[in-house]
């Protein structure tokens, strides 16, 4: 990891989609610092430009003007195959709807993004298993996604993203499909893993229970930042 406070460094950052008049700007001159183990809730109307900016940072989109430096990194200077890389090595992505790989268990999809890395088969395995423990999931490691329950789901999705102890977690509404016990819950395990490893947090949430338990709070509205 790099010695840098700053995970993430975003300057007059522009999207839009679409071309002439029907031409819609999602993002508008966003500037934005994060830095290394700092946990920020991002806010605000649905529609608002929130999980455009996430994919912006997460590497999933293209933007039109501005820049975006990950771990001291310019993304705008790396080719698809070094983003893919990059990615992989440095985010770890949680989605509200878990994402998990259908036809792979609990404990393989927590191992995917170490063997992907060409980590050995033995210590991703071990990696991966140390967190589903962690997870109190350990009992649900050979059970595939469809024989889980939602919140059994969203674990295993955590335990995904950060196995690899990436610099950066991107996460999109990550309680948005659960309750309110197991959204704290999911929350609670997500924050103590983030400030054990050192890892930065990104989360996208309408939830204002969720977001007060993250280190500050940023709010967007028609794709600005209106306050940080």
């Amino acid at each position: 990891m790099e010695n840098s406070p700053a995970v993430i460094e975003i300057n007059s950052l522009e999207k839009s989609y679409g071309e002439g008049p029907g031409r819609i700007r999602v993002i508008r001159g966003i500037d934005l610092s994060v830095n290394r183990g700092e946990v920020v809730a991002v806010t605000g109307p649905s529609g608002t430009g929130k999980s455009t900016l996430l994919n912006l940072v997460g590497c999933l989109d293209n933007f039109d003007r501005g820049s975006i430096r990950l771990v001291q990194r310019d993304i705008s200077s790396l080719s698809v195959d070094e983003l893919s890389g990059f990615r992989n090595r440095h985010i770890g992505f949680i989605f509200q709807l878990h994402n998990l790989l259908p036809e792979f268990t609990a404990l393989e999809n927590v191992m995917m993004p170490l063997l992907i890395r060409r980590v050995k088969w033995k210590t991703a395995r071990d990696s991966a298993m140390e967190l589903l423990v962690r997870f109190n999931m350990e009992e649900r490691a050979g059970h595939k996604p469809g024989e889980m329950s939602g919140g059994e789901c969203q674990r295993v999705a955590v335990a995904r993203a950060i196995v690899g102890e990436p610099d950066l977690i991107l996460a999109d509404e990550p309680t948005g499909s659960l309750d309110s016990r197991n959204s704290s819950i999911l929350m609670q395990m997500l924050l103590e893993l983030c400030r054990e490893k050192g890892s930065t947090a990104l989360i996208v949430t309408h939830d204002m229970t969720i977001a007060g338990m993250t280190d500050r709070v940023i709010s967007m509205l028609d794709g600005a930042i209106v306050n940080i």
